[in-house]
């Protein structure tokens, strides 16, 4: 059954090709991808526990490892270029993004976290992003 927030055919036809081979090359077959994609997406949109996804996405430790994995190898970041390209195109040279950063908060159990970054994701990956938000400083 296809929930109203799950991938639509057109979407997934987009996204398909941009994913990685469904037959690794160590180990057995992966999971359905149109799955797992729309078990993110349902966990990103709750905000609940990866333990509470339901069963429909499949088991929620292959949800997680796939998003952990495609989170740290760069996959998703290949996946948001490739749709982006020429979305712009219409609005041309005039255009522009906005961003509030007032609204950037700390999950409530960020207090405490561990320090060390995770040994099993690239250090660019998961390192600080500088971004020039154009005000003045004082």
């Amino acid at each position: 059954m296809l929930d109203r927030h799950d991938l639509t055919d057109a979407e997934w036809d987009r996204v398909a090709l941009l994913l990685p081979d469904l037959m690794p090359r160590r180990g057995g077959r992966w999971a359905d991808h149109r799955q797992v994609l729309n078990g993110v997406f349902w966990r990103t949109r709750t905000g609940s526990p990866w333990r509470d996804l339901p069963p429909e996405f499949g088991p929620w430790k292959t949800v997680y490892n796939r998003h952990r994995r495609w989170s740290g190898d760069g996959t998703y970041e290949r996946i948001l270029d490739e749709l982006r390209r020429g979305a712009d195109v219409a609005d041309g040279d005039e255009w522009s993004v906005g961003v509030d950063g007032a609204v950037v908060r700390a999950h409530q159990h960020a207090a405490g976290a561990r320090h060390q970054p995770p040994a099993d994701v690239p250090l660019e990956v998961v390192a600080p992003l500088e971004v020039d938000t154009g005000g003045t400083v004082e």
